[in-house]
């Protein structure tokens, strides 16, 4: 798991949170893909299916919850910043911050377009990017 091993190097998080974080985001890739997009990059990430089973349920998320869902309602171009939004309460029952969520973005892209290209990393961008 070479994703898991970057998160944990590059933002001194443990396995656990790192699989967890990985996880949602993963997750909710694969809510907002068809389930051939997702597959693309689910082919290129080396346990994926390990990821996305370490990965808390999202809800609950608190007041951060709360604003992703009313950002994912209006639609348009805020709906991945609320899409991310609700992820909060998933990172804070893995003991982390919501600020976290903006640095695993990155990292995971990062690897995803490593491990399958421009054309695989851009699908996952879609659904990650706040813009």
């Amino acid at each position: 798991m070479d994703l898991i091993n970057q998160l944990v190097s590059n933002l001194g998080v443990s396995e656990e949170q790192a699989k967890g974080g990985a996880g949602m985001l993963f997750q909710l890739a694969k809510d907002k893909l068809g389930g051939g997009e997702f597959a693309q990059i689910a082919d290129k990430v080396s346990g994926v299916d390990d990821i996305l089973s370490a990965a808390p349920a999202a809800s609950g998320g608190g007041l951060m919850g709360a604003i992703g869902g009313m950002m994912s309602s209006l639609g348009g171009g805020s709906g991945s910043l609320g899409a991310l939004a609700s992820l909060a309460g998933g990172f804070d029952k893995l003991g982390m911050d919501s600020g976290m969520i903006g640095k695993f973005v990155p990292v995971v892209l990062d690897f995803v377009r490593e491990q399958g290209g421009d054309g695989v990393g851009n699908l996952l961008q879609g659904v990650l990017s706040p813009n």
